[in-house]
């Protein structure tokens, strides 16, 4: 991607604010068009780079829920309700042609927002998109069955959209994982209440006001707020049909409960302690490369990253050796300046728990061996932390059991096989693992053995279209990014024929 920024890092981030703001409302998106929220209230989404504002969004609350609701329920109600699944598939198209079109807008939204290199945010954007595109494919394959009966009975099932979805999805990868929740909603023929995280307001919107003639009025709507005055009442809401989440166990145990009391079905894609299991036999250099590539990238704000490293005995020293090397090349920087491929947390709140965390892991006893500060000079202003990296950690340490959601990366050591296994397995959390072998019959055998719903052998992180994904134990319910994805969208009807005799 074109680098246009060459300044002092305040001065870049000003001038594309500016770009990117100038004649842009972000509004709630309601019922095809920009809402303020009913108490006039707005808060600042923050540059974390060089924490200044970028823009003002609505504070929301229940009466802005209901709104949007409304509009969704009565989008089902109407044209979009009537829909067949080859028109809802053009309708998508046309919309992420759309989005292609300003790829490069949203991209640089989505770096400001977040603190994403320029050139990973536009990845991410096109990687939202083709995910897009996945569901507008499948979507049309739907169908339902014939079940054998007798002569005289005629069983089939249809596959129905629920209705109005409500879908709450987290700062760290906004538009991705608003993809994985808008591609299989609208192909299966929902209507759609987005709650995107206070910390990353921008791309939601703008995504949204660009389906405007695109969707029926009410089909994609969008509140912004915190979540406890905006997400809360979506998830309570008796009018809402079904709800995804992504974000943090915690949270996912009030939606949860939240739901409970209308029976209203959830996913949950929640947290994530993953482990990445280094056999003796493993390419070092490959296995260094991939576990930097799974826990810096995104500053290692990433759900599945790769956050707790277990390697033999017999490659321990020189695997620490090879990633402290690795930690230590990572270029930290102004994300609009090519060349970066570290940026700084996304928040203000997410710095201090880092950082927290960091000095939890000293006063653990664990052996710090790279980062574990924030640079100076002119990156003193944002929430920037060094890639970092524990030797000599217990399981039973807090940053080797608490998410920690940074740049942090921990390493033990183990002897046999069984005891790999044990450690990596020793985790409330399932969301996903790795391994490093070349012995294939090993792999396999890891794999199976492993508590965790994606595990990946000699590369990490590759969450691709088609590949389902989600977790076992507290990292949530269901899956998403694959085509069963559309069944968690949809509930099926069974419909009983009673056949006569020809009356001919």
């Amino acid at each position: 991607m074109v680098d246009y920024y060459d300044g002092s890092i305040e001065k870049n981030h000003r001038e594309a604010i500016e770009q990117a703001t100038t004649d842009r409302t972000f509004a709630n998106w309601i019922d095809g068009e920009a809402v303020t929220a009913s108490t006039d209230e707005t808060f600042e989404t923050i540059d974390p780079a060089v924490s200044v504002p970028i823009t003002a969004v609505p504070r929301s609350g229940a009466s802005d829920v209901d709104r949007a609701v409304s509009a969704a329920r009565g989008a089902m109600d109407g044209e979009w309700g009537e829909t067949t699944a080859a028109e809802r598939s053009r309708m998508i198209r046309e919309w992420v042609q759309t989005l292609r079109d300003h790829a490069d807008e949203l991209a640089l939204l989505e770096s400001l927002d977040v603190g994403k290199p320029l050139a990973h945010a536009a990845g991410e954007i096109e990687k939202a998109l083709e995910f897009l595109e996945y569901y507008a494919s499948v979507g049309r394959a739907q169908e339902g069955t014939q079940v054998p009966v007798s002569e005289n009975s005629h069983v089939y099932t249809r596959r129905e959209p629920y209705g109005v979805v409500g879908a709450v999805v987290p700062w760290n990868f906004p538009l991705v994982l608003a993809s994985w929740k808008l591609g299989p909603a609208l192909a299966a023929g929902n209507a759609v209440v987005l709650k995107p995280a206070e910390d990353s307001p921008l791309t939601a919107t703008r995504v949204a006001q660009l389906s405007k003639d695109i969707f029926p009025d009410g089909v994609l709507n969008v509140v912004h707020g915190y979540g406890e005055e905006s997400g809360a009442p979506l998830t309570a809401h008796e009018d809402v049909d079904k709800l995804s989440f992504t974000g943090e166990d915690v949270t996912g145990e009030a939606v949860m409960e939240s739901a409970a009391s209308n029976i209203t079905p959830v996913t949950l894609e929640l947290g994530g302690k993953s482990p990445f299991v280094v056999f003796p036999d493993a390419d070092l250099e490959q296995a260094v490369e991939t576990v930097a590539g799974g826990i810096f990238y995104n500053t290692g704000q990433s759900c599945d990253a790769p956050s707790r490293v277990l390697v033999h005995e017999d490659v321990h020293e020189e695997f620490v050796d090879r990633l402290v090397e690795a930690a230590e090349s990572y270029e930290i920087g102004d994300p609009l300046v090519e060349g970066t491929t570290l940026g700084p947390l996304a928040s203000q709140a997410q710095y201090d728990k880092v950082t927290g965390y960091v000095e939890t892991g000293r006063d653990e006893g664990a052996t710090l061996v790279a980062g574990g500060d924030q640079p100076g000079g002119d990156l003193e202003d944002g929430w920037f932390v060094e890639p970092t990296v524990f030797d000599d950690v217990d399981n039973d340490m807090r940053i080797a059991r608490e998410e920690i959601f940074g740049p942090v990366e921990t390493i033990n050591t183990f002897s046999t096989y069984e005891e790999a296994i044990e450690i990596a397995n020793d985790t409330e959390f399932g969301l996903a693992a790795g391994i490093a072998t070349t012995d294939t019959d090993l792999a396999h055998r890891a794999a199976a053995d492993l508590e965790a719903g994606s595990v990946w052998v000699n590369t990490y992180g590759s969450t691709v279209t088609g590949g389902p994904f989600g977790g076992y134990k507290r990292s949530g319910i269901g899956r998403e990014c694959g085509q069963d994805a559309l069944e968690y969208y949809t509930q099926t009807k069974t419909v009983n024929v009673e056949l006569g005799d020809p009356s001919l």
